[in-house]
């Protein structure tokens, strides 16, 4: 009878099952590694290591630290805890709509879960009225989650300022909306910033 305990076998099975990355033998941690201004320490022990890692892997396919992606990272996070799923266990149909910044948070909704376009578990939703709320589905459950309105109007407020500051498509204001992003993965607990609808 073969021993599958002691196989070689069940070590690699172990081993991929349990590693969450899948070109990285372990995901980089370290600040040096890191733009200065992030707080990447900091970021870990507040968040844990999960969200650090989406929200790095998000902002790199996003193009720029975003702050909406970052409240995408935190929403797919938070709604993975609450449904108790895996990876690639969810589908997500998401209310944000496909016109920046608010579509940003797409971005962050798929790293996170890995629900994504390509494996055919993301949708964007129809409509006019978009807004930053997304409906997960899994195992014949459901939630919704929405940005709470005190949030949603702090980071308008804060990037309307940058607008009028700096003007819409100048490098200074996307040093502001990057001075944001960083504070707001910093200081948003993804605990506290939804509404479960």
């Amino acid at each position: 009878m073969f021993d599958f305990k002691n196989s070689t076998v069940d070590t690699l099975v172990q081993t991929k099952t349990k590693r969450s990355s899948h070109v990285f033998v372990e995901f980089p941690e370290d600040p040096e590694l890191y733009s200065p201004e992030i707080h990447v320490q900091e970021i870990i022990k507040r968040h844990g290591s999960s969200e650090w890692r989406a929200g790095v892997l998000t902002n790199e396919l996003h193009g720029h630290l975003g702050i909406y992606a970052i409240i995408g990272v935190k929403m797919g996070m938070y709604a993975k805890e609450l449904l108790g799923t895996k990876p690639d266990e969810v589908r997500i149909t998401s209310y944000a709509g496909s016109h920046p910044p608010l579509s940003c948070m797409n971005d962050g909704l798929q790293v996170s879960t890995g629900a994504t376009v390509g494996h055919g578990l993301f949708k964007v939703a129809g409509g006019t009225e978009n807004r930053p709320e997304a409906t997960f589905s899994c195992w014949n459950r459901s939630i919704t989650l929405q940005l709470k309105t005190e949030y949603l109007i702090r980071i308008q407020n804060d990037i309307t300022e940058g607008i009028c500051r700096y003007g819409l498509h100048s490098e200074r204001y996307w040093e502001h909306v990057r001075r944001l992003a960083i504070r707001y993965w910093l200081e948003f607990d993804r605990h506290e910033i939804f509404y479960q609808l």
